[in-house]
């Protein structure tokens, strides 16, 4: 009798266990889900949620909508959520729907997003920077709302491939530039607001759109209105400068009417006082016209007295601000532009002081560029004050020179064409790098504009970036200040360390390269305008602890050296790097980035320099050198560095081969995009990561001692 119950026992046990199975999410899902987590500082209010992942299928994790395994749904709009998007989300691979409305959320969006996306709103939080570039791969999404965050920069050409695209809503941000022709490409996109953006010039890409419903109030735009628009049921476009701007009508004005026309008037006495009967043949007509000049006339007066008073107290408070900044500007010009502006949109009435005087003025000041103001040193050197605010931290000289023991030689890191880079320990245990600009190197033009180049680095936010953390314009030194990454760079452990290079096995080389290139993919292809380098090499490279790299310089390119120093400083030190259209004619684009990363990878697969005197002449060269030899085997295994003892896989060396030869054409139109290069190295790590967990199981090794052997035959 004890059997059968054994039996049903056992069967139970087997069901809870599939059924626990079944209730196993994704590891990849739950990893990401852990990351958000961690990036919004564990919120207690998301019950279920842990940093360390766990099943947030089968453990119905708040907000979190499964399908099987995977996460299809994340709904937590209005969670009081604090934090970042974090770096994950493209793990994600199944996720339709996010909702992360109504939250506390900030910094940049993502470059990564989930591939599979159809519902997307991130409004009403305050993320900045731009658009991502990887928007433009969400080619299921059909409902994209970022509205009132703190966006800036351009609109870039996002949205070629958003066929299934049918709302979006960039609204009240801080979006500037011309609207994308790719926007025109969206032939189901029905509805679309832009309003409240500083955008500008035409709007003929939306001409040929099936919109029900568009608003584009309160930018800059001008042209003309198209007449595809007169078909839009809803549509505002006032708070812009077109050119046919439909003029607001004037008020209805109905003067009193004479008792005796009024048709319903009664018949018999009235209870009213009685006027003695005088003729009113003309006079009654001078009655009927004579208000409606009075009001008019009256009107215009008014309207008069108001619009005199305005720009009398705009130029008072005006010339107030000049007297304490001691520039004149003007604001004449663009006063009418101002009033339009003003009786478009809500302004609110300040108090009765200095300070909110001075915002209810810049309230009416145009959206176009800000007038620079001039930052003044300790010494009377200027620098122009930065269009957006510098979010790096203001450092003082004296705290510099403590931390770096006044740039001693002993704290020297090492040396570029702009000047010396020192390691500064500061008081409170933190260590930084300081990057003392030299003077010399940069133009007159340069130093007035070096707030704004800092401004525009400090926003830069990748994992693989050195991010810029301080800077300092006293005493006419320029100085920045970065995150110190203490493991030294790509150049000096491939060929200046004793046995540094051989801890570089071949999978480190590999995701050497892969970070690499997901740091100039986000340079050339997420920022807005896109950032090229300009000295992207093995020594501006750094690597971390876990040999992570973190590519530095970047963003530096705008205080390019003085042209009597170039040949010197900048070209000796990269010329091996250099792209052949450089060499001939000056030019340097992404392309040019995309050559150097290339011989950055010669170097990881071959541990030479780009240019070694030392060897014969044939040789002295490694791209020529190794160019020939990419696509044979046998030549190939023979370049292979000999600190990595022939451990690798063959299968694996040869596409990682093959991605160099694409990267260094000659002709820069046949140089791949970044982002093409980070997928195959994606699809090489993944390879190895099946072949490494086959080869474990198996229990050989990757060694190639020649040609081939061992997990090589298996790629």
């Amino acid at each position: 009798m004890a059997a059968p119950g054994a039996a049903s026992a056992g069967v139970l046990f087997v069901l809870a266990l599939l059924a626990a199975a079944r209730a196993d999410t994704d590891a990849g899902d739950a990893a990401a889900l852990g990351n958000l987590y961690s990036s919004w500082n564990s919120p207690a209010q998301l019950a279920g949620w842990s940093a360390a992942g766990g099943d947030p299928c089968g453990a119905a994790w708040t907000g979190v909508s499964c399908s099987g395994t995977a996460v299809t749904s994340l709904k937590l709009s209005g969670m009081e959520l604090n934090g970042t998007l974090g770096y994950e989300l493209s793990s994600l691979q199944a996720l339709k729907t996010m909702d992360l409305s109504n939250n506390f959320l900030h910094d940049a969006i993502p470059y990564q997003l989930p591939p599979n996306l159809t519902y997307l709103n991130l409004a009403k939080n305050n993320l900045s920077g731009n658009l991502p570039y990887s928007i433009s791969t969400l080619v299921s999404l059909e409902y994209l709302n970022l509205s009132h965050n703190s966006l800036f920069q351009e609109v870039g050409e996002l949205f070629g491939s958003l066929n299934s695209l049918s709302e979006l809503d960039i609204s009240f941000n801080n979006l500037t530039g011309n609207l994308p022709v790719s926007m025109g490409s969206l032939s189901k996109v029905s509805s679309l607001c832009m309003q409240n953006n500083q955008l500008s010039g035409t709007v003929d890409v939306l001409s040929n759109l099936s919109l029900a419903t568009l608003n584009i109030a309160n930018n800059n735009f001008s042209g003309m209105i198209p007449q595809e628009f007169s078909s839009i049921p809803n549509l505002i476009v006032g708070g812009n400068s077109f050119a046919n701007m439909p003029a607001s009508p004037p008020p209805t004005l109905t003067p009193p009417k004479n008792p005796r026309d009024q048709p319903n008037h009664p018949q018999g006495p009235v209870s009213a006082p009685t006027v003695p009967d005088t003729p009113i043949d003309q006079d009654d007509k001078k009655l009927q016209t004579g208000p409606l000049v009075g009001i008019a006339v009256g009107s215009i007066a008014v309207a008069s007295c108001v619009l005199f008073t305005l720009v009398f107290c705009l130029y008072k408070a005006r010339k107030r601000n000049n007297d304490e900044s001691g520039e004149p500007k003007d604001i004449v010009g663009s006063l009418a532009v101002n009033i339009e502006r003003a009786s478009n949109r809500e302004i609110p009435i300040p108090n009765n002081s200095h300070e909110n005087a001075a915002v209810a003025t810049s309230d009416l000041q145009p959206n176009g560029k800000m007038t620079p103001e001039r930052v003044y040193g300790a010494n009377g050197s200027t620098a122009k004050k930065a269009k957006v605010p510098v979010t790096a931290t203001s450092y003082t000289v004296a705290a510099l020179q403590v931390a770096t023991n006044s740039f001693c030689q002993d704290s020297l890191l090492g040396e570029g064409s702009l000047g010396r880079v020192y390691k500064a320990d500061f008081p409170n245990g933190k260590v930084l790098a300081v990057k003392k600009i030299d003077s010399a190197s940069l133009s007159l033009y340069e130093e007035e504009n070096f707030l704004e180049v800092i401004s525009n680095i400090s926003r830069l936010r990748h994992p693989n970036v050195v991010p810029l953390t301080g800077y300092c314009i006293e005493h006419g030194q320029r100085l920045l200040v970065y995150e110190y990454i203490g493991n030294g760079t790509l150049h000096d452990i491939l060929h200046f360390s004793d046995g540094m290079s051989r801890k570089l096995t071949w999978n480190t080389r590999v995701r050497i390269a892969l970070g690499a290139a997901r740091a100039l993919e986000y340079l050339h292809e997420v920022c807005m305008p896109p950032v090229v380098h300009r000295s992207f090499k093995s020594s501006n490279i750094l690597l971390d602890e876990e040999y992570s790299p973190h590519l530095c310089d970047c963003g530096l390119a705008a205080l390019s050296p003085n042209p009597e120093r170039e040949v010197s400083a900048e070209v000796v030190g990269s010329f091996g790097y250099s792209a052949p259209e450089f060499a001939m004619s000056g030019t340097y684009t992404t392309k040019s980035d995309v050559y150097s990363f290339g011989v950055v990878m010669l170097e990881l697969l071959t541990g030479r320099k780009p240019l070694d005197s030392s060897r014969e002449r044939s040789e002295q060269s490694l791209v020529r050198w190794a160019t020939p030899q990419l696509h044979d085997i046998d030549l190939l295994a023979r370049m292979v560095d000999p600190a990595m003892d022939g451990l690798y896989p063959a299968k694996s060396l040869s596409r990682f081969a093959d991605i160099i030869a694409i990267c260094i054409q000659s002709e820069p139109e046949f140089r791949p995009p970044m982002s093409e290069v980070v997928q195959q190295l994606v699809r090489l790590m993944q390879r190895a990561s099946i072949i490494r967990r086959q080869s474990d199981d198996l229990g050989y090794s990757y060694r190639v001692p020649d040609r081939e052997g061992g997990a090589g035959d298996a790629f």
